[in-house]
């Protein structure tokens, strides 16, 4: 991966205005690789004149003892870049939304300080791209229904400008999840169907497969996100599935171009895609022959990609795996997520109306979901590289640009780290003598090193499923209560000593007294729904030795607590970092929905 990072170089420059006989501080901020810095106002003779400075340098400042800090003047020419800003309230020609999905503040931190670790640095004074826009604001992420969200959910809010039930798209709250009958009533419109009623270029970017929760919110109404083809829909639905959406909105002109993965929901079960891998259609739809007979161009590969005519009129469908695309640590023979955007861009850049796109870096969360700190942060870096494609290849004169995520994770740190600590391995001590960490492992009370990184439950749980034998003695000083329930008696009393396998109180009232002692040994049965058979486990565990080679390794997946199979997303606040026209109503703490209502605003004044 290549990423250009543009170092801002601040210029203080001391300016003498004849008027009042002072001298004023200007800091001018240049961009050291191209002359200039997008993002930040220069200061000018004018904007003295206009009295937008805060006045003569005063004597008693510089006096301080921490002026030639770093991070005082540092912090000092930012204020002054922020006192010079001035609200754009052009109309916006473009608009552009970029969700990193399951990136929450959490993540970013841990992404921000990868990336800067990559570079040779300590990664904490990083910026990624996103970082540099002006301005921020924290968004509340939950579903009408769901404290923690669906991604469905979050997307509706997002792009359709309501707050809906978990796991349904392009519906508000009124439906009931699965419930094809209730669709109808409930849709709401989609910013791409606006923003292609007025005349702009729409586009649709995923990691993940095209027809999953967040991309679907542009262009879908479904009563359930799992509705991607036809073989998922219930029996007697009349709302079509999600795939066949896609396809009826290209055909419409409300998406122009869809990039992602999801191949096997356009073609049938009887038919083999391009890597040999059948579809899941029951209906005997080939979507993908039914999309170049619009006058769609197809990409399936890299260089079916890059054969794409950019300049051509008609719809563009990439679909570059069967199921999502690959992790970025795994890319080959498809295109990054930069590389869709640039493509994107170039294709609709030349529509006098402007255009509309919208971004998922999809991966981010199926990685956070499977306790893969390695992969969710190789795809961060790789959304990062294409929010800077955006913006290089944009102006914040006429285009809105915000990124942010639809939720967080149940991502957590551990501390005391020393600075430059490996953000994936693990937590080396803080050195009071210097700046970097003093190469220390630190130990938990178990006597064991720990990451900097965990996960609160997920597949990496340190307590394990261990079966429990038929006969099995009472190891622990347990005395069962056990009442029955015809006498109110108390059972028996099982000490130590006795066998449940042979003790008579067993023998007459065995599933009672059992099961009461087997939840005082925190054991759970369960029963196998083919067979009828029962077994019993119960959770143990402890954390054995790890090295640094192996928490930085790839393929590590994070330690956690709670054992799940996926690992859960939580409902904490996100980040939504936005520049351009009207970027300045994004401040403070948001609903999601609201984002909706900014885009509409900028593009349209309404």
């Amino acid at each position: 991966m290549s990423l250009v990072w543009h170092e801002i170089e601040i210029v203080s420059l001391l300016v003498h205005n004849s008027g009042d006989n002072e001298y004023y501080r200007v800091p001018v901020y240049r961009n050291k690789d191209l002359m200039k810095a997008k993002h930040s106002l220069i200061a000018t003779a004018t904007t003295i004149a206009f009295g937008l400075f805060v006045g003569p340098v005063a004597v008693a400042q510089n006096a301080l003892p921490q002026a030639d800090n770093t991070w005082f003047t540092d912090a000092g020419a930012q204020l002054q870049m922020r006192l010079s800003m001035q609200p754009n309230t052009n109309r916006a020609k473009n608009v552009v939304i970029m969700i990193a999905d399951g990136n929450g503040v959490g993540t970013n931190y841990a992404t921000r300080l990868f990336h800067g670790q990559t570079l040779g640095n300590f990664g904490d004074e990083n910026v990624l791209p996103k970082e540099t826009l002006p301005h921020l604001a924290l968004v509340k992420t939950y579903n009408v229904n769901a404290q923690t969200p669906d991604s469905a959910g979050t997307a509706t809010a997002m792009l359709a400008g309501v707050k809906t039930k978990a796991g349904m798209i392009g519906v508000d709250e009124t439906v009931s999840r699965g419930d094809c009958s209730t669709v109808e009533a409930g849709k709401v419109t989609s910013i791409n169907q606006l923003m292609s009623e007025a005349g702009k270029s729409t586009a649709i970017i995923t990691t993940a497969r095209l027809t999953h929760a967040t991309p679907a919110a542009g262009y879908a109404h479904a009563a359930d996100r799992n509705f991607e083809d036809d073989s998922a829909l219930p029996e007697g639905c009349q709302v079509p599935d999600i795939a066949s959406q896609l396809i009826s909105a290209m055909e419409s002109g409300m998406v122009d171009l869809a990039l992602g993965g999801g191949r096997r929901h356009f073609i049938p079960v009887d038919f083999e895609d391009e890597e040999g891998k059948a579809g899941r259609r029951t209906d005997g739809r080939n979507l993908i022959d039914e999309a170049k007979a619009l006058g769609a161009q197809y990409a399936f590969d890299a260089e079916s990609f890059a054969a794409i005519d950019l300049n051509k009129e008609g719809p563009v469908l990439g679909l570059f795996e069967s199921s999502h695309m690959k992790y970025e640590n795994d890319r080959s023979d498809e295109p990054s997520l930069a590389e869709m955007v640039e493509a994107s861009i170039t294709a609709m850049q030349g529509n006098e109306n402007g255009f509309f796109l919208a971004v998922e870096a999809g991966r981010v969360d199926h990685a956070n979901h499977g306790s893969n700190l390695y992969r969710a942060l190789t795809d961060g870096v790789a959304f990062a590289e294409a929010v800077q494609k955006v913006i290089e290849m944009t102006s914040d004169e006429d285009t809105l640009l915000i990124v942010t995520a639809d939720h967080e994770h149940a991502i957590a740190f551990n501390g005391y780290c020393g600075r430059g600590t490996p953000i994936t391995g693990l937590c080396y001590g803080i050195d009071g003598d210097g700046i970097v960490h003093n190469g220390v492992e630190q130990l938990a009370d178990d006597g064991q090193p720990y990451t900097v990184v965990g996960y609160l439950n997920g597949g990496g749980s340190i307590l394990k499923k261990e079966k429990v034998a038929t006969e099995m003695m009472i190891e622990a000083e347990i005395v069962s209560e056990a009442v029955d329930d015809a006498t109110g008696e108390q059972i028996a009393e099982v000490d130590t000593d006795t066998a449940v396998s042979t003790s008579d109180a067993i023998q007459a009232h065995g599933d009672r007294l059992a099961e009461d002692l087997l939840s005082q040994l925190d054991i759970t049965t369960e029963v196998d729904e083919d067979s009828g058979e029962s077994s019993s486990y119960r959770w143990i565990g402890s954390r054995g030795p790890l090295t640094q080679e192996q928490a930085t390794d790839p393929d590590y997946i994070q330690q956690a607590m709670i054992p799940r199979g996926s690992e859960t997303h939580s409902g904490e606040d996100v980040a939504a970092y936005a520049s351009g026209p009207f970027a300045h109503l994004i401040s403070g703490t948001i609903e999601q929905n609201y984002l909706f209502n900014v885009m509409r605003y900028a593009a349209t004044g309404e």
